[in-house]
């Protein structure tokens, strides 16, 4: 794993997937550390073969995506797992700014995150998030729901329309 410059990184999560395609990338934006760690353990049971990517706060998801900065290399992500509550720049800014941005708008992003309250729902829907899953507490669950989120947007499953809406 490569650390990016507050403690992200970069891993593949696994051996090449058949199921999907192929390799993808995936960009996990997420401040908790113990949350990055119960992800890719998901990832890699679920779906091996992509590479996961984690960036800790808005700012850098940014940076990642405009390939500025440590991140000028960077890929461009097949999947964007973004939490809301971020520091720097929180999820609702980031997201705004990728669903504005023409080169970005079409990568889905699945919000992720712990929050329930209705308006962060529909706030995220708002702007065009692809979907809004709330962080189960319970392992089983969190892993049934991971399992159930990537196999649907890692696969094709999704419509392609290049407006940034799907599934």
């Amino acid at each position: 794993m490569t650390d990016g410059p507050s403690g992200g990184g970069t891993v593949s999560v696994s051996a090449r997937d058949s199921d999907t395609g192929g390799r993808r990338e995936i960009l996990l934006v997420e401040d908790s550390q113990g949350d990055v760690r119960l992800i890719r353990e998901a990832l890699r049971e679920i779906c091996g073969g992509h590479v996961l990517h984690v960036v800790n706060d808005g700012v850098e998801a940014l940076a990642f995506l405009h390939r500025t900065g440590a991140y000028v290399s960077a890929p461009r992500p097949d999947l964007i797992l973004l939490d809301l509550n971020l520091p720097r720049k929180n999820g609702r800014e980031v997201l705004y700014e990728i669903k504005h941005d023409e080169q970005l708008r079409d990568i889905p992003v699945i919000v992720l995150t712990i929050s329930t309250a209705e308006e962060d729902v529909l706030t995220a829907y708002r702007l065009h998030a692809n979907c809004y899953v709330i962080k189960p507490v319970n392992l089983d669950n969190f892993f049934r729901v991971l399992n159930s989120v990537a196999r649907y947007w890692l696969s094709g499953g999704r419509a392609r329309d290049g407006d940034g809406h799907g599934g």
